[in-house]
């Protein structure tokens, strides 16, 4: 894994290189960054760099022998952990290496749903055991075999509980020449006791623009439908490839045209759409579609607060929110909001989908049509 394909983080990329250059490689990092942000491809680029034979000036040089080994992790020096559901106590990362190998490069930005997927998890729950933390610090006491620096790169410490605690006296007095390299989601639920021993690295959610480019450059996505995808993706490039495996629909289209219908009060059309393609799109499309229509709501409350410099969508979203604001008042948007959210967490939990949207687009006729608001605390007169 080379710096030069992952996806953006231009700065996190600059630091981690010069200190390289500046010979101030921490021994202990703390990479943290949200799941499809790049952290765990960052971390492991980072460690090639480290190693490599033939370092560039801005980038490991991806063609000695220790990159080549890097680029399918197999080096000898280079060694993961990661949670795992064993099957017996005395189970480690090292039983699950090629499905980790397999997952991780068909998907560097996979999170744990991804990482489920490739093993048997059954109902057993994910943690990094005591036998893995021994088994780390085993490893680790011996010495490099081919490379200058033994590197751990741990994925998910957030699975250790107090089993990670064996591993403090590792962490805090390393063997010479030994890089723990961390990466985790959510530093809340990382023992205190490591994160006071570790230097931290925080991993920014990427551009939209960033996601974009690669959507429509390596994934031969529509600009259009990148711009999108990236829109809905929160800053995660994970996200949004999970939405464009699901992707089977023009959100926005399908959005205003359901909008305009209930707007108009258009009793046919409302219900061929609730009995029809919003009903027939699947779980994971409706789930994205909600998601999407939330967004643009939220789009126009900042529309309707003059705020434009908030405001950062695509031109066509642009125009839609530009048009319909005008229409509507922050209250109206509130209570739209608020019910596309209910219908969304109900759609998670395996609601009719012909009753539920044909409730929804009910209710979204009183609010737009006939303006019916519930009553708010302050319209309440006691």
């Amino acid at each position: 894994m080379q710096f030069s394909d992952i996806v953006g983080q231009e700065a996190v990329k600059k630091h981690l290189i010069q200190t390289v250059k500046d010979e101030r490689i921490s021994h202990a990092q703390l990479f943290l960054g949200a799941e499809g942000v790049g952290a765990l491809p960052l971390a492991l680029a980072y460690a090639q760099y480290i190693c490599c034979e033939n370092k560039q000036e801005n980038d490991s040089c991806g063609q000695c022998a220790s990159c080549r080994k890097y680029s399918k992790l197999v080096h000898p020096d280079l060694h993961f952990s990661y949670p795992f559901f064993a099957k017996h106590k005395e189970d480690t990362a090292l039983n699950f290496i090629e499905q980790w190998r397999k997952a991780f490069l068909q998907n560097p930005y996979m999170g744990m749903d991804e990482w489920r997927e490739q093993l048997e998890a059954e109902n057993k729950q994910a943690n990094i055991n005591i036998a893995e933390a021994h088994a780390i610090i085993k490893k680790l006491s011996l010495k490099a075999f081919e490379a200058e620096y033994k590197v751990l790169i741990l994925w998910m410490p957030e699975y250790l509980e107090k089993e990670g605690n064996a591993l403090l006296k590792l962490i805090e007095e390393p063997p010479q020449k030994t890089l723990f390299l961390l990466v985790a989601q959510n530093q809340e639920q990382i023992l205190n006791t490591i994160i006071s021993r570790t230097q931290l690295v925080k991993i920014p959610k990427l551009k939209k623009d960033e996601i974009a480019h690669y959507l429509s450059e390596i994934k031969g996505v529509e600009p259009a439908l990148a711009k999108q995808l990236a829109y809905l993706s929160n800053g995660s490039l994970q996200s949004a490839l999970h939405l464009l495996q699901h992707q089977e629909h023009d959100y926005h289209n399908l959005f205003l045209s359901w909008l305009r219908a209930c707007w108009g009060n258009k009793g046919l059309e409302i219900v061929s759409y609730s009995e029809g393609e919003l009903a027939k799109m699947g779980r994971e499309n409706q789930k994205n579609f909600l998601r999407y229509a939330v967004s643009m709501m939220r789009e126009c409350a900042l529309f309707k607060a003059e705020t434009p410099g908030l405001i950062n969508v695509p031109e066509s979203e642009l125009k839609f929110v530009s048009s319909i604001s005008p229409s509507l008042s922050l209250a109206q948007i509130q209570e739209i909001i608020t019910e596309l959210e209910k219908a969304q967490y109900h759609i998670e939990r395996n609601a009719n989908p012909k009753i539920l949207f044909l409730d929804v687009s009910l209710i979204l006729v009183k609010i737009l049509k006939f303006k019916t608001l519930r009553p708010t605390a302050d319209s309440i007169i006691l």
